[in-house]
């Protein structure tokens, strides 16, 4: 892996991080720290990166040839150490250039309703449930552009509330997306839903392919964050929501890999 510093300057502030933070994380690195300040030049954004260095070359094409970018600086980052926690991060609207592959799923519409709580609550698990229900309906509206805002939650959350909230978020974000898109469709076997309902939902998010019935996932932005083991608590807690609604609450989803330990890909399993 390799640290890179990207200064980046442009006239327009909202919006700016949420959609070179999408460039970033669909071409597979993880955005470590940001920060953002005006200047004669406009406004600056500072991004620190973490990511395979055979993908480097790709992602400062795609950031210095953003529609947003006026200028483009890219410099090793020799910090040194976990960047420090940084604020939350709001977004600003859906913002462009994501680079993901087009959704398979239709479009959510600008009043997307709130979430609706689902069964699986994990509610012994330390969780703080009016943050997250204030959380909730954000989410919803700038669906799927969600994973700064989930990253900055993580950086923010208490060690001990991470993968609770992280796992509970997902559920009802993945619940909601099966009633918004998929909840129409018949009733599947387990690894039809997989690859009908879970990979294309997944897809609107990450870089993801089925292998075999297991779900692969090449750039998740939760990993190399200084967490210890898998901590790919949200997409976990997203596909159970997903599954949950063809196979029940007895839906269990296992990170059994995770480029966090070292592994290549993150990948899931599943039994129902």
């Amino acid at each position: 892996m390799v640290d890179v510093e990207f200064r980046v300057v442009s006239e327009r502030r909202d919006g700016l991080l949420l959609a070179l933070g999408q460039v970033v994380i669909a071409n597979g690195f993880t955005l470590l720290r940001q920060r953002m300040l005006n200047s004669d030049e406009g406004v600056v954004l500072v991004m620190v990166v973490r990511g395979p260095p055979d993908q480097l070359l790709v992602l400062e094409e795609k950031l210095g040839t953003h529609h947003l970018v006026q200028s483009f600086e890219a410099s090793p980052y020799e910090g040194g150490g976990a960047p420090p926690p940084q604020p939350a991060v709001r977004a600003n609207g859906a913002g462009n250039g994501n680079g993901h592959p087009a959704p398979t799923a239709p479009a959510p519409v600008a009043s997307a309703p709130p979430l609706a709580p689902t069964p699986a609550a994990a509610s012994a698990a330390p969780i703080d449930v009016q943050r997250v229900e204030t959380l909730l309906p954000q989410l919803a509206r700038n669906y799927p552009n969600i994973l700064l805002q989930l990253v900055a939650l993580e950086r923010e959350l208490p060690p001990a509330q991470r993968e609770a909230t992280l796992r509970y978020i997902g559920q009802r974000v993945g619940a909601w997306v099966y009633k918004r898109d998929f909840a129409l469709g018949g009733q599947l076997p387990l690894a039809d839903s997989v690859r009908r309902i879970a990979l294309p939902a997944m897809r609107q998010l990450v870089q993801a392919e089925l292998q075999d019935d297991v779900l692969r996932v090449r750039n998740s932005p939760f990993c190399h964050r200084g967490e210890h083991g898998e901590c790919c608590h949200f997409l976990r807690g997203m596909l159970g929501g997903l599954l949950e609604g063809q196979h029940g609450g007895q839906m269990r989803v296992v990170e059994s890999q995770c480029r966090n330990t070292g592994a290549e890909t993150c990948r899931f399993e599943f039994e129902a």
